[in-house]
């Protein structure tokens, strides 16, 4: 009997840590499987060290796009950025050729970002990441890589998201008025916005406490850089921005709390790189089309990925969301 065609398998891990071990020179490893997300994350370890392996999905990324982000990645590891970095195999290769049942995926080996995520970070700590990621714009700004990565815009992160995202409101039609409303002022206010002198390079575009390490003496490393793309530089601050909205929605804290923190952080970036007053307050308008961009990620992966949280209440939540946030930040009145 033929194989039964798939479109989603996961590959198994112990399979995983011996193909590895040949095509790395990385003897004993031991594999386990970590999550399944936007990509199949396993950890894999030996006697010496720890390492990622990420597996993708065509359906998330080409190999072409796949190419960028370790293009994108080496350049900033050998620029002393304090990056997790993909690593070669013995033929020189950072893609790794899968023969998956549902066809040819690739994998990627990465260092192992060492300590932990932490969700309330000291003052020292948000100093950090705000001279660490302004470094890193250091690096990525003005950019060109040689392979393409998709961009982030208003078609991109708000009028592709807002029309592909129609057919789950069938049910919930004045959600998706609710939605509309939203994103058209929230293009208006964007195309009313000089944003000629806006600093544009290569966005991380997802920074969030879970997507960088602490190790135990305080030093960072960000990883996941799996929707890196070119923007404006701004969007990664409005993404960190992101996290303290969710600790005041979700954790109960306060909003001046809120701001204090985020204030700390913007401190840390400006000693390293200039950030300008009207980029700052572009974040609210930015920060619409984050929530509209991983909105439609959620509805176009739902077979793979999302369907274990991916319904009405999920639509309700999230459009609760981006009401909350445009009631907090954004002023539509101009």
């Amino acid at each position: 009997m033929s194989t039964f065609p798939t479109q989603y398998s996961t590959l198994s891990a112990g399979a995983l840590a011996t193909h590895v071990s040949t095509e790395y020179g990385l003897p004993g490893l031991r594999g386990r499987y970590l999550l399944r997300g936007v990509s199949d994350t396993y950890l894999l370890e030996n006697e010496h060290a720890k390492y990622i392996l990420k597996v993708y999905r065509a359906a998330h990324c080409t190999q072409a796009e796949l190419a960028a982000e370790v293009e994108l990645l080496t350049y900033l590891q050998a620029h002393g950025a304090p990056v997790a970095a993909p690593l070669p195999a013995r033929n020189g290769a950072f893609l790794l050729p899968l023969a998956a049942a549902e066809g040819e995926r690739y994998g990627v080996l990465f260092t192992f970002a060492p300590g932990r995520v932490v969700m309330d970070l000291s003052d020292d700590q948000l100093r950090t990441v705000g001279r660490e990621m302004a470094r890193l714009h250091n690096l990525t700004a003005g950019l060109t890589l040689q392979h393409l990565r998709p961009s982030y815009d208003l078609d991109t992160t708000l009028r592709q998201p807002l029309r592909a995202l129609e057919p789950a409101f069938r049910d919930y039609p004045e959600g998706y008025a609710e939605l509309q409303k939203i994103v058209n002022q929230t293009i208006t206010k964007l195309m009313r916005t000089d944003t000629s002198a806006f600093s544009h390079g290569y966005c991380h575009y997802d920074f969030l406490p879970k997507n960088f390490h602490f190790d135990a003496e305080d030093r960072l490393t960000f990883f996941d850089f799996d929707f890196a793309g070119p923007g404006y530089l701004v969007n990664d601050i409005m993404t960190f921005f992101v996290h303290y909205f969710l600790h005041r929605l979700l954790q109960g804290v306060t909003e001046a709390e809120a701001e204090r923190a985020f204030a700390v952080f913007v401190a840390g970036y400006r000693e390293v790189r200039p950030l300008a007053d009207a980029e700052l307050a572009a974040i609210p308008y930015l920060g619409v089309g984050f929530w509209l961009f991983y909105f439609e990620f959620a509805y176009r992966n739902f077979d793979d990925w999302s369907n274990t949280f991916f319904g009405p209440r999920y639509l309700r939540e999230r459009v609760g969301w981006i009401k909350q946030w445009a009631a907090w930040y954004c002023d539509f009145s101009a």
